[in-house]
């Protein structure tokens, strides 16, 4: 009798080990992790990269989204920025060490641990803070954005190129397909920035050409009047559509991912209707920006965003060519400046995204991780990535 409960206990032991195994096989999730070089030196030298790397690969990480484009330069060496500025912007100064480039690092180290990398166009259309428009207006004015009042379009401190202009979406088109070429990422990332446009803008004279060859008018006065609004909208998302095909025809398999903000909040402010970037399956991954202090109204957002996302998808027309799954992985705010959202927070977003059926989540930003907020990370593979996950848009 001992020895058939003995029998009987070492197969339930194993047939209970076989199955967690299988579920650990079959779990797909997106948990990734903005890296920036702002109140970040992950970027700034390839040992602080390395610990960084292994930090996230002990903890079940499995993408990263580093930037490349900030503050109107590149963080890599940029044959573009050298043929449109000179050779002074090839490469942001603060990553001009002779021999080294900061993206490089990041994809080799994450490669020794299956790490994905997509390249986060942080800046997107904007070309300066607080600057005036900076070095990329100064060579070329007339890619300006301008207000209703004829001023450069400039909101929260960020001076804006015209999204609209047919050279201002070459010059970043460029700079995509330049990372794409010369490196070994998975996808390309852009965020509030790209494609977008601060809504008040739109009245450039090349703008205002443009609506006019359209509707035999001038542009309203007011910038949220329609038709103009959906106007402009839509010029960002044919934009979108044209980076999504660019992106594609250099490999079907690498990714394009947006993270926008929460809409509509996100059309009315910035021009990005997302739902449509759904409907017309021009993205593979949306990570809306959920960036909020207090859980109960993230999970009001959040709520909010998964219902805008799949009513999108039950609206999407397939066709040759777009007819890829479509992934939502919100962002999650863990940092800013001295702010932090820890362990408790965290824990029930992310319990919120299972419970959703939501496909994981990006963290902003990497440095939230880390000590000054309860070892987040440690309590984040405590309670939820202590299974290896692979990625759900990868066979």
């Amino acid at each position: 009798m001992r020895i058939i409960l003995l029998l009987l206990f070492i197969s339930v032991f194993f047939s209970s080990c076989t199955t967690d195994a299988d579920r650990a096989e079959e779990l797909r999730e997106i948990r990734g992790v903005w890296i920036t070089n702002v109140d970040s030196e992950v970027m700034f030298n390839r040992t602080k990269s390395e610990v960084a790397v292994n930090f996230l690969a002990e903890r079940g990480f499995n993408v990263i989204f580093p930037v490349v484009w900030n503050a109107g330069y590149t963080l890599y060496p940029s044959d573009v920025m050298a043929e449109y500025f000179g050779e002074e912007y090839r490469i942001h100064p603060d990553f001009d060490e002779p021999g080294r480039d900061a993206l490089q690092d990041l994809i080799d180290l994450a490669r020794e641990h299956e790490i994905e990398v997509i390249p986060w166009f942080e800046y997107g259309f904007a070309s300066s803070h607080n600057l005036g428009g900076g070095h990329i207006l100064d060579a070329y004015p007339h890619w300006a954005a301008k207000d209703a009042e004829g001023n450069l379009l400039t909101k929260n401190g960020f001076e804006w190129m015209n999204a609209f202009h047919h050279e201002v979406q070459e010059f970043m088109l460029k700079l995509i397909a330049e990372v794409i070429k010369n490196y070994d990422i998975d996808g390309i990332q852009g965020d509030d920035r790209l494609p977008a446009l601060p809504a008040e803008g739109g009245y450039s004279d090349y703008t205002r050409e443009l609506y006019r060859a359209e509707f035999g008018e001038d542009p309203p006065a007011n910038h949220l009047e329609e038709p103009f609004l959906q106007w402009k909208a839509d010029r960002l998302t044919d934009f979108g559509e044209k980076l999504f095909e660019m992106v594609k025809s250099y490999d079907r398999g690498l990714i394009v991912s947006f993270s926008p903000s929460p809409y509509d909040w996100s059309k009315y402010e910035y021009l990005q209707d997302w739902p449509e970037w759904i409907r017309r399956g021009i993205v593979d991954i949306i990570h809306p920006q959920v960036y909020r202090y207090d859980i109960d109204a993230y999970r009001a957002t959040l709520i909010e965003t998964h219902d805008h996302f799949l009513r999108a998808k039950e609206e999407r027309e397939l066709s040759e060519g777009r007819d890829q799954p479509i992934f939502h992985a919100p962002g999650v705010l863990i940092k800013v400046g001295d702010r932090y959202n820890g362990p408790e927070y965290v824990n029930e977003a992310l319990r919120l995204h299972r419970e959703l059926g939501i496909d994981g989540e990006v963290f902003f930003f990497y440095e939230g991780l880390h000590e000054n907020n309860e070892n987040l990370g440690d309590a984040i593979f405590e309670s939820t990535y202590y299974s290896t996950a692979g990625l759900p848009y990868r066979e």
